[in-house]
């Protein structure tokens, strides 16, 4: 949701019922805030690779898309709860108010992975939070299309080698 010309606020988190992995963004971009839904931009990479990690048969329905990762035991959200940022663009993050992240991972034992969708996101973390014992962290190349410089198929396999 907008807020003004640069404040936004986040979504609420995607939590199946006894998720592994916990997939965590930075804030929603302009397209997502639009259409209120995650990675909404059409060349944003995230579920093209959710669905190749997966073995799903790719969707673009939004719904389908959830009940993907509920079925797989992933839970997504972001860092941000309310930021404020001029364009979609990571780097423009100013202001932020971070999610009650590790709240809601110890709400759930079933947590074995954190992925931080790009370094911003891991930045973000870790500025406010601490590592929670027994819970692998990995960073994974950003989905983002403003990281043209890898290839769908270089960031694909980064997140084959990470996700657990």
């Amino acid at each position: 949701m907008f807020l003004g010309e640069t404040g936004a606020l986040s979504f609420d988190p995607i939590l199946p019922q006894n998720p592994t992995i916990f997939i965590l963004g930075t804030m929603p971009g302009k397209q997502s805030l639009k259409q209120q839904q995650y990675y909404a931009n059409k060349r944003n990479s995230f579920w093209k690779i959710i669905f190749e990690l997966t073995d799903e048969i790719y969707s673009e329905n939004y719904a389908e898309r959830i009940d993907v990762l509920i079925r797989n035991h992933i839970a997504i959200w972001d860092i941000c709860q309310f930021a404020n940022r001029k364009t979609s663009l990571d780097s423009d993050i100013k202001n932020e108010v971070p999610n009650p992240i590790n709240e809601i991972i110890e709400m759930y034992p079933s947590v074995k992975q954190v992925i931080f969708n790009g370094q911003k996101a891991e930045k973000l973390y870790y500025k406010y939070f601490s590592e929670i014992e027994d819970i692998t962290y990995n960073l994974v190349l950003s989905t983002s299309p403003a990281n043209a410089r890898f290839s769908f198929r270089e960031k694909l396999n980064n997140w084959k080698t990470i996700i657990l």
